[in-house]
């Protein structure tokens, strides 16, 4: 599948079409996956003595955008430090000069599966609440600092066989209340908030109903809102929880009252009891639980949706609740430049392209 040949203190592989250029303590590279930014490879690190996984960045200095997600998701996975979130554990690049450096390796913890496989098992009530549980621990340390994950979906949150789960990918990640990111491009289309799909201002609690999504595709064993554009993602939304325009910037009210009238299902309705596993004897969870929680995340008006912090405590999932988990300290801050998040958040917006290649390139 791959071969390698040694140069220097680098070794070179040729990762089907792709060639990965990384330092030698990483051997044995195997592709495992592969997305929008480039390949990801597992592979042995003989100095930590584990398993982990490398992220070839694909060409993240073809455009302003690339470059400016780079450096970004770079920043918040050093300031990042969480069980439930994905570590960084380095990143390097082979090239010697400013003036070759286009190729960037991150290296991260490798995990089993992600959580599209897990949705396809049968999972007991503990398992689905315990994933629930890490999700929202994960998504309160982001939110913390202020950092809402853009792009929360099932292929971007890992899962380890003993039920661990972690939360990647923050190129798309932002600050609240902040529009610096260059890309108009906002979470996944199914697992995006009304507010999200109608263009108007959204908060943390975006991340409340992406979750709410994820938990339905986890019980129905399949999407909740499969829409093939935003226009079909919003019609998908409507006919199964209803519609209305309350609250709605004049600027989408006409819109919204001039789509098909729906009254929506009840969740009793849309999750009936057949779907669910057992109750639960040992924990005491049961189907009625769950739909409680799910009809307070998948709620259309943001300002009644349930907050990750009233979410942590419900009923469900307060089982495995850790104070040390739920109300860790929030992300470290960098010492060096940029030297904050803020900072780093100033420093994207306002760079050039080759300020941000020199800035990436001075960190190595």
């Amino acid at each position: 599948m791959s071969r390698g040949k040694r140069d220097s203190n680098f070794s070179i592989f040729e990762i089907g079409d792709s060639t990965f250029t990384v330092l030698k303590r990483y051997q044995n590279l195997k592709p495992i996956g592969s997305g929008a930014q480039g390949i990801v490879c597992a592979a042995y690190d003989t100095v930590l003595e584990r398993l982990v996984a490398i992220k070839q960045l694909s060409r993240p200095f073809q455009n302003q955008t690339h470059a400016k997600r780079a450096i970004w998701e770079l920043v918040l996975m050093k300031c990042v430090n969480h069980k439930n979130i994905i570590g960084l554990l380095n990143v390097f690049t082979p090239k010697k000069s400013l003036e070759e450096f286009q190729d960037l390796y991150i290296v991260m913890e490798l995990m089993d599966a992600n959580l599209c496989q897990v949705i396809q098992m049968e999972l007991d009530h503990e398992r689905m609440s315990y994933l629930l549980y890490q999700m929202l621990c994960g998504i309160k340390h982001l939110h913390s600092a202020g950092i809402i994950q853009r792009d929360l979906k099932p292929s971007n949150i890992a899962v380890k066989s003993d039920c661990t789960l972690k939360t990647l990918d923050f190129g798309l990640a932002q600050t609240a209340g902040t529009s610096f990111m260059m890309t108009p491009y906002v979470v996944t289309r199914y697992y995006r908030a009304p507010e999200v799909i109608l263009g108007m201002g959204y908060k943390e609690n975006i991340n409340i109903w992406s979750v709410g999504c994820i938990l339905g595709e986890m019980i129905k064993g399949g999407v909740l809102f499969p829409g093939s554009d935003h226009i079909d993602q919003w019609n998908k939304v409507i006919e199964q929880l209803g519609n209305s325009s309350k609250k709605l910037q004049p600027t989408v009210r006409t819109y919204v009252e001039n789509r098909p009238k729906y009254a929506g299902y009840s969740i009793e309705k849309l999750f009936p009891d057949i779907l669910f596993p057992v109750d639960s004897e040992h924990n005491k969870l049961k189907a009625s639980q769950i739909r409680d929680l799910l009809s307070k995340m998948l709620v259309m008006d943001a300002s009644k949706r349930i907050s990750v912090d009233d979410a942590l405590p419900h009923t469900y999932i307060n089982v495995w609740y850790d104070s040390l988990e739920a109300e860790a300290p929030p992300p470290n801050i960098l010492n060096e430049p940029p030297a904050s998040i803020k900072k780093a958040q100033v420093f994207i917006a306002d760079s050039s392209m080759s300020e941000i290649h020199q800035e990436l390139f001075s960190c190595f």
